[in-house]
Order: structure tokens, then sequence, then C-alpha cells
């Protein structure tokens, strides 16, 4: 039996007039989850959406995360399963996604603590996102694709990450097919700000997001949180 439950959410997202409606799936520990801080929760945005990507991969993760204490929110960005709206090449229309899934978190889960975790193409979005919204207080990347192919579609999100004084983590595979380490390395040499690196041996870049990695992914992350 599971010692968590999961609700369904429609989040508005108003920005500039956007009226675009984003289908949120809140994971939530039964109440007396011991010691775990109740104003602190873990928003997940999933890989590229022209490839497929859903909050249906962050699943694993997300259930995982609450069954350890965590509060944990997956949303589906614009043009995805049943968010309205249409998906953006680049990924920047989603920004204003993440920003309003994590208002959403702050004003109707009384949460003033957030940890944002990137997927693959989910990466560089959250990343521009972080220093939008005060409450955010650590950023995860999974597979954060900095690679000079990946670049043409994201290159001009790198910028927002590596300048935030915010505490983050990047986790990739030694095999990822779009970033390779040296890259990854030459890429965070310039970040502002607490950075640390995790790399898994002879592991790729959709490898790494599948079932088989959640848990590793899910320790990583708690490790995490309890260093910020």
């Amino acid at each position: 039996m599971s010692n968590y439950t999961v609700e369904s959410f429609t989040v508005e997202n108003n920005t500039n007039n956007d009226g675009v409606n984003l289908r949120t799936r809140l994971f939530k520990p039964e109440s007396g989850s011991e010691g775990k801080d109740e104003n602190f929760g873990i928003v997940l945005v999933h890989p590229y959406s022209i490839l497929g990507g859903s909050q249906g991969l962050l699943k694993g993760i997300a259930s995982a995360l609450a069954s350890h204490g965590y509060v944990a929110v997956t949303f589906d960005m614009r043009g995805v399963g049943s968010s309205t709206g249409r998906s953006s090449i680049t990924g920047f229309a989603e920004i204003k996604d993440v920003v309003a899934v994590c208002n959403w978190v702050c004003n109707h889960l009384s949460l003033n603590r957030i940890l944002l975790v990137g997927s693959s193409a989910g990466a560089p979005i959250a990343g521009s996102a972080v220093d939008q919204i005060e409450q955010i207080i650590g950023y995860v990347s999974i597979g954060y694709p900095f690679g000079i192919t990946a670049s043409i579609l994201f290159g001009r999100h790198h910028k927002a990450i590596l300048q935030s004084p915010k505490p983050k983590l990047f986790i990739m595979g030694t095999e990822d097919g779009f970033t390779s380490v040296n890259q990854l390395k030459k890429k965070l040499k310039s970040a502002a700000g607490r950075v640390e690196t995790h790399l898994i041996d002879g592991v790729g870049h959709f490898q790494m997001e599948g079932l088989g990695y959640d848990a590793h992914m899910v320790d990583l992350i708690i490790k995490f949180i309890a260093s910020l």
C-alpha cells in the first residue's frame, strides 16, 4: 500500500494573457510523514514536448519522492496531453508554464521553498525559470543538453542557469549522446554559485531517463535537498 496520494489539478497560466491550462499532478505524502519540511516542495519539468515528453515520464521519480515524505508536482507543458496551447520548438513559451506552476504551488499549497528539477530538454526550460521565482532555492538537472547540436534549440537558455547564484546539481551519463563530459565541464566552469556534478558511468541520455534509473535519481535529489 502506498504512503502517498495523487491528485489532479488544472493550473491556469494567464501570463501575458496566455490563457493556457496546464494539467498538473500533486504527489502528496500521507500526513505525519516524519521530519520533512512541510513548507518545501519539488516541481519536476518533463523532457522535450515535441519528442513525446510528458509528465508521465516523471511519475516514477515523483511517486518515490512522495513516498520519502516530499511533496512533488508534475505537469504537462502547453500542447501536451490535456494541457491546452501549442508547444514551442525552443522551449521559451514553456518557461511561463514552469513559472505558473511554481506560483500555484506557493499560493495553493502554501509552500515557500521549491526545488526545481528538469529532465532532458526540461532542464534548460527549468533553468530559465529558476531566478523568476524567489521561492526556488535550488535546481537539479537530469541530462541537460549542452552539446553543440542541442544548443541550436536550447542555447539561449544556458545563460540564465549559469548566471544564477542558486545551488545547482547537474546529473549526466558519461555516454550522453547530446553532451560530452568535456562539454559539460567546460560550460560549468563559468557557472555562478554552488555547482555540483554527478556523472553516471557508461549510461546514455535516454537510458538515464528510463524507469531503471528513477531510484538513483531520487537518491541523488534527496541528498542534494539535505545539503540546501
